[in-house]
C-alpha cells in the first residue's frame, strides 16, 4: 500500500511525493486522511531549518500531527471499526523517509493506541484535537475569579484562554500582531504595553520568543509561576535578581498525554470548549506548497488545513 504524503526533502523545499507504507501489523488501523493541519510552532522550524535537535529529526521527513480521517482497514486487536472517524497525532510508517511527526498524507498506519475516536460532526475542526490538549496540559493552577496571564493568540493562546473561561479563571492575553488582537472574544486582549498589571500568579507563554523572560518576570506576583508552552529555538535567559525577589518558578510544558486528549474531548462534546473561528483556511493537499507558505508567512491565517478527501 503507498500513500501520497507532503515530504520535506530539506529546509524550505517541499514536495508531493507518493511513499510505500510499512505494512500493518496487529493492534494497526488504516487510515483514509480527510484533513491534516498544518503546525506553526513545530513544522515552522523544520521548514526554515531552525529546528534545534530533535529525536527522530533528519531530512526528508514526512511533517504534520494533526490528522483526522476515517478507518478503513483494521487489523485484529485495534480495538476500532471500519467507518470510525479518528485523530491521527502523526504515525511512522513510511520507511526510510522520517516520520516527524509523519501526519500529512493521504492513508495512514499507525498502532490504534495512539488514534482517538472522535465525533465525525467535527468535521476538520477535530485537527485541532492536540493543540487543545496542549493547551490542557499546560494549564496551571486556575483560581475562579483570578487573572491569569496568556503571552500569543494564535490558535494555542486562543484555547488556553477559553480553556481559563471553562475553569472559571479571567485571563488576558498579550498579542503585538494587530490583526490578531482585533474582535469579541469575552476576555481582554491587548499589546503588553498597554497592560499595567504586574500580580500575575500564572503567565503562560506561548509566543515561542526567548527573549521575553525578563518582561514576564516583572509582571509576576511574588511566588508566581511562568509556564512555557511554546518551542524556543533559542536558548533562554533571564536576570536572576528580579526572579530571586518574587520567588518566582519557571515550569515547562511539553506535549500532552494521552489523559490531555480525552479530557478535552470530553469537554468539546458537552459543550463547554468550543473550536469554532479557530480554522481560518483550507487549501487543497494538492496545494501544500502554497498552504504551507501562506500558514507561515500570513499573519492572519491561524490555522491552515489540508484537505485530502481527492486524494487516492
Amino acid at each position: 500500500m503507498d500513500a501520497l504524503a507532503v515530504v520535506l526533502e530539506r529546509p524550505e523545499h517541499l514536495a508531493l511525493s507518493r511513499l510505500a507504507l510499512t505494512p500493518a501489523v496487529e493492534g494497526d488501523a488504516i487510515v483514509a486522511v480527510s484533513w491534516s493541519g498544518i503546525s506553526t510552532g513545530t513544522e515552522r522550524l523544520l521548514w526554515s531549518g531552525r529546528m534545534p535537535p530533535f529525536p527522530g529529526m533528519g531530512y526528508p521527513l514526512v511533517p504534520g500531527y494533526e490528522s483526522v480521517g476515517t478507518v478503513i482497514e483494521t487489523v485484529a486487536g485495534s480495538g476500532l471499526r471500519v467507518g470510525q472517524t479518528v485523530f491521527v497525532p502523526g504515525a511512522r510508517c513510511f520507511g526510510e523517509v522520517n516520520g516527524l511527526f509523519g501526519g500529512a498524507a493521504s492513508h495512514l498506519i499507525a498502532p490504534a493506541s495512539r488514534l482517538l475516536p472522535v465525533d465525525a460532526a467535527l468535521g476538520d475542526r477535530a485537527c485541532l484535537m492536540a493543540l487543545a490538549a496542549t493547551a490542557y496540559h499546560a494549564l496551571s493552577g486556575i483560581v475562579p475569579g483570578e487573572r491569569s496571564l496568556i503571552v500569543g493568540h494564535g490558535v494555542l493562546g486562543r484555547l488556553l484562554a477559553r480553556l481559563t473561561v471553562v475553569a472559571g479563571g479571567e485571563p488576558v492575553v498579550w498579542e503585538r500582531e494587530t490583526l490578531r488582537a482585533e474582535g469579541s472574544f469575552g476576555y481582554s486582549v491587548l499589546a503588553p504595553e498597554d497592560d499595567p498589571a504586574r500580580d500575575y500568579s500564572t503567565i503562560t507563554d506561548v509566543s515561542g520568543d526567548s527573549s521575553g523572560l525578563d518582561t514576564l518576570i516583572g509582571c509576576l506576583t511574588p511566588g508566581g509561576e511562568i509556564v512555557l508552552a511554546g518551542f524556543y529555538e533559542a536558548p533562554l535567559a533571564f536576570a536572576f535578581p528580579p526572579a530571586f525577589l518574587r520567588e518566582a518558578r519557571i515550569r515547562v510544558s511539553a506535549e500532552w498525554r494521552p489523559g490531555d486528549l480525552a479530557a478535552v474531548r470530553t469537554l468539546i462534546e458537552s459543550g463547554r470548549l468550543s473550536l469554532d473561528g479557530l480554522i481560518t483556511h483550507r487549501l487543497p493537499a494538492t496545494e501544500a506548497g502554497e498552504a504551507y507558505r501562506t500558514a507561515f508567512a500570513d499573519p492572519a491565517c491561524l490555522k491552515m488545513i489540508l484537505d485530502w478527501r481527492t486524494c487516492s
